[in-house]
């Protein structure tokens, strides 16, 4: 959901704000896992179960402010499919948001690095690359926008919390690459050389695979939910005035009025 009575200014605050608490829990909650347990399932459940509580707390709080993408992905996911329609997101805004996850990844970061007494943005040493965990990605990073857009269009975003951070929780045990499914999240822990990371030279490959896994998991709702129904004049525009909602076309007659945007679809990987 995109709320354009909330001025930009926080909006973006509120987006970097979360990716970056987000980005500090899935690291430092790595680096306590790694020196509690020497045990790699001990240590995975650890990570996994404090960084999915996280997303659905921060979606749960951000969306009514910024929509709580914390994503790049479902950022450009918004703006795409609102071309030529009601247009929730405008490309600078859109532009922005992602600056603002970048940001806000790299800063959680850092911090994650000081809390610990580690220097801070060292890149990454852990490899992670090949078929299998770029195909990973593919899946992870498809399925999150399928979830996250699919709710949407059927009038379910109040299950968006539990319903990502459930299926990023699937997606780190379920795939070979562990799940990133988050370009700005990826970023951020190639800067930090702790047991989430991922070596820099790995990242390209890593983005490029959630890039496509995101344009399949949008090609996925439209096949499931049909093209989605443009505003017009009777649903309340981000002026207050009356719009009406105008199917698409013929076929679209039946499908219902897609009234708000995706609230929170971040995506992340403890570790794998």
């Amino acid at each position: 959901m995109i709320l354009r009575t909330v001025p930009l200014s926080r909006r973006l605050a509120a987006e970097t704000l979360g990716t970056g608490i987000l980005t500090l829990v899935l690291i430092g909650s790595g680096i306590q896992a790694a020196a509690l347990s020497q045990d790699g399932g001990v240590r995975l459940l650890a990570n996994v179960t404090a960084s999915v509580c996280a997303l659905g707390v921060l979606i749960a709080l951000l969306a009514p402010v910024s929509g709580a993408h914390l994503n790049p992905l479902v950022t450009a996911g918004i703006w795409w499919t609102g071309r030529g329609g009601g247009q929730p997101l405008r490309g600078r805004e859109a532009a922005g948001y992602a600056v603002a996850q970048l940001a806000g990844a790299v800063g959680g970061a850092a911090l994650a690095d000081a809390m610990f007494g580690r220097a801070a943005l060292g890149p990454a040493h852990q490899v992670r690359q090949g078929p299998g965990a770029w195909t990973g990605e593919v899946v992870a990073t498809g399925v999150l926008l399928l979830v996250v857009f699919g709710l949407t269009r059927g009038g379910r975003q109040r299950y968006a919390p539990a319903a990502v951070a459930g299926w990023i929780t699937a997606a780190v045990w379920g795939t070979a690459s562990g799940g990133f499914a988050n370009p700005a999240l990826t970023v951020g822990r190639a800067l930090s050389d702790t047991y989430t990371g991922i070596a820099p030279g790995s990242v390209p490959g890593f983005v490029l695979a959630q890039g496509l896994g995101a344009v399949a998991g949008l090609g996925l709702v439209r096949l499931l939910f049909g093209p989605p129904v443009r505003p017009s004049a009777d649903l309340p525009g981000p002026t207050g005035r009356p719009q009406r909602a105008e199917p698409a076309g013929p076929a679209d007659r039946a499908q219902p009025v897609e009234r708000t945007r995706p609230a929170g679809a971040p995506g992340l990987s403890p570790a794998s």
